[in-house]
C-alpha cells in the first residue's frame, strides 16, 4: 500500500503534519501505538464514577501560533488569565506578591509590602518590558525557516543598546546571572526562574544553558509570553487537530506496533503488512525513532526529564494563611518554595539522587477560567494542577521513593497554606482521594518519552547553530526520506504544533 506520507505518532504535532498534508489533498497515514490519539496533550477521567477530565500531563497552552489556528480551521478556544501568578513568602507565608495584569499599582503595591522597595516592581516591569520586545521579534521565527545566530541577533537588537545587553546576557550567561543583575529581591529572582526550570533538570547556573533555553521558550509564545487556558482541557486541542486531519482525509489508526522501518525506500511494517511511504515523519522522540534505524539520527544520547505531575479534585479551594482569596491567588500560577536560593537547594538534593527535603512546585486551578471540564453535579469543586521540579528519574528508583516525593511536595505545598491540601481533596466513588501523579518513569512508560522528558530532548535555541542548518526547518535529518515533526525537532517542546507545521511546509514547499 502506497501514501505519499506516513506520521510515526499522533501527538498534538503528528496531527498537526497530518492536517497540514492532507489538506495539500496528499494521502497520509498516521500511526500510534497508543489506543488514542493526543500523545501528552490529551484529556482524562482519572478519578472512577467522577466526572473531571484534568489534562493529564500538559495543561496551558502558549507556543501554538495563531497562524496554525488559522489555517487548520481548528475548534479550539483558549481564554487568557487575568492573574499572572501568585507567589506567598516561605519564610511570612501571610505575605506574598501577586502579579495582576489588570492592575498595575495593585501589583505594584504588592511588590512593595514583600520587598520593602519603591524600585522592586520598576525593575520587574523593566525587565519583562524587554523581554516582551525579545518575544515580539523571535517567536514569528519560528515557523520561518532557520536564521543565523547572527541575523536572529539582529533581528531582536536592532539599534537598541538596552536589548543588545539584555540578549548578550541570555545567550553566553547562565540564566542564574541574569537575574541577579536584574532582581535584588530573592523571591522575585525565583519567580522568574521557574520559567527556564519547567520539565529541565539544571542549576540555575549551568553553564550549558538548557536552562535559559528553556526561559526563552517560555517567555515568548504567542509573541506576549501568556500562557492560556484550553476550554475543554487539553484534549480540546488534539481533538480540534485530529477532527481537522480525518476530515481532511488523512487515515489514522491507533494500537498499532511497528515492526521495523526503512528509510532507505519508506516501507513501515506493523500487523503483518507493509505500507511505503514517498516520505516518512517521526511525531515520537528521537531516541525511540532509533531504535527501529540501523543508521540512527543525532540527538541527545540520554535525554531525561525532571518533573513529579499531580493532579488533584477538591471539594473547594484552600484557605490561605494570606489575606488574598484562594479564587485570585489559584488563578495564575501559584508559587510554592521557588525562591532562587530555594531552587539552587532542591537542585542539589536532586543531583545527590535525593528528593529535595522542601520540594520546589508550582500549581494553578483550570477550572476558575474554564468549568466546561467538570460535570454539573460538580458545582463548586475545584481540580488543581500541580507541577514539581527538581525532580529528575533517579529521585525515584529507591522502593518507596514515589510516595515519598508526593507527600514531600504536599508538605511543601502545606507550608503555605491555612488547613493541609489533604482536608479539601475530594473522594471517587470507592472513597479514595482524587489525587493522580506522574513521574518521570510513568511519562517514558505511558507516553514513550525517553527519560520522561516531556520535550523529547533538551530543548535547542531556536536558531540555527552551524552554517548547515541556514534556510533549513530545524526538521531534516541525514535521511533525506525521514523528518522530524515532534517536540524533538529544532523549535520543538510544549504544546505549539510548530515542528507539525513545518515538516509540513518542508515538503508542501519543496
Amino acid at each position: 500500500m502506497q501514501f505519499d506520507d506516513i506520521i510515526i505518532g499522533a501527538g498534538h504535532n503528528g496531527l498537526t503534519a497530518a492536517a497540514y498534508l492532507a489538506r495539500a489533498g496528499r494521502s497520509v497515514l498516521v500511526l500510534e501505538r497508543s489506543d488514542h490519539v493526543g500523545g501528552a496533550a490529551v484529556s482524562a477521567m482519572p478519578f472512577p464514577g467522577v466526572p473531571a477530565r484534568v489534562s493529564r500531563y500538559s495543561y496551558l497552552v502558549s507556543l501554538l501560533p495563531r497562524e496554525i489556528i488559522t489555517d487548520l480551521d481548528l475548534d479550539l478556544r483558549l481564554v487568557r488569565r487575568r492573574y499572572s501568578s501568585y507567589a506567598p513568602l516561605p519564610s511570612d507565608p501571610v505575605r506574598g506578591i501577586l502579579v495582576d495584569n489588570e492592575d498595575p499599582d495593585a501589583t505594584a503595591e504588592s511588590f512593595r509590602r514583600v520587598t520593602g522597595s519603591e524600585t522592586s516592581f520598576t525593575a520587574w516591569q523593566s525587565f519583562y518590558s524587554r523581554m516582551a520586545t525579545v518575544a515580539e521579534r523571535v517567536f514569528p521565527t519560528l515557523i520561518e525557516p532557520l536564521r543565523s545566530p547572527e541575523r536572529m541577533h539582529e533581528l531582536v537588537v536592532g539599534t537598541d543598546s538596552s536589548n543588545a545587553e539584555l540578549w548578550e546576557c541570555l545567550t553566553t550567561r547562565p540564566l542564574g546571572e541574569l537575574l541577579d543583575q536584574y532582581f535584588d529581591d530573592d523571591v522575585l529572582r525565583g519567580i522568574a526562574a521557574t520559567d527556564g526550570l519547567i520539565g529541565t533538570f539544571a542549576d540555575l547556573d549551568d553553564g550549558s544553558l538548557r536552562q535559559n533555553i528553556c526561559f526563552l521558550y517560555h517567555l515568548i509564545g504567542g509573541g506576549t509570553g501568556d500562557w492560556d487556558v484550553p476550554v475543554g482541557g487539553m484534549g480540546a486541542v488534539s481533538g480540534a487537530l485530529y477532527e481537522t486531519a480525518k476530515s481532511a482525509g488523512a487515515q489514522i489508526e491507533t494500537g498499532i506496533t511497528l515492526g521495523g522501518i526503512d528509510v532507505d525506500d519508506g516501507t513501515v511494517e506493523y500487523g503483518g503488512i507493509t505500507v511505503r511511504g514517498r516520505q516518512l515523519y517521526a511525531a515520537c522522540a528521537p531516541a525511540v525513532i532509533n531504535s527501529y534505524l540501523e543508521d540512527p539520527i543525532a540527538t541527545e544520547s540520554a535525554p531525561r526529564g525532571s518533573q513529579l505531575k499531580i493532579n488533584l479534585l477538591l471539594d473547594r479551594l484552600p484557605r490561605l494563611r494570606a489575606p488574598v482569596v484562594p479564587e485570585v491567588a489559584f488563578a495564575g500560577t501559584f508559587h510554592i518554595n521557588e525562591t532562587a536560593a530555594q531552587l539552587r537547594t532542591a537542585w542539589r538534593q536532586a543531583d545527590r539522587g535525593e528528593v529535595p527535603e522542601l520540594p520546589p512546585c508550582e500549581v494553578y486551578c483550570h477550572t476558575l477560567s474554564d468549568r466546561s471540564i467538570l460535570g454539573r453535579e460538580l458545582d463548586g469543586m475545584h481540580t488543581l494542577t500541580l507541577f514539581g521540579l527538581h525532580m529528575p528519574p533517579e529521585v525515584f528508583d529507591e522502593p518507596g521513593a514515589v510516595e515519598h516525593a508526593v507527600g514531600a511536595t504536599l508538605a511543601s505545598m502545606n507550608s503555605v497554606l491555612a488547613e493541609p491540601i489533604q482536608s479539601v481533596v475530594a473522594h471517587d466513588r470507592d472513597g479514595n482521594p482524587c489525587i493522580e501523579f506522574k513521574t518521570p518513569q510513568d511519562l517514558e512508560e505511558t507516553l514513550g518519552l525517553p527519560g520522561g522528558n516531556i520535550f523529547h530532548r533538551s530543548l535547542q535555541w531556536p536558531w540555527a547553530e552551524t552554517e548547515s542548518e541556514v534556510g533549513t526547518w530545524g526538521v531534516e535529518t541525514r535521511h533525506p526520506r525521514l523528518l522530524l515533526c515532534g517536540a524533538g525537532a529544532r523549535r520543538g517542546g510544549g504544546v505549539s504544533g510548530i515542528p507539525g507545521r513545518n515538516a509540513a511546509m518542508r515538503v508542501l514547499e519543496a
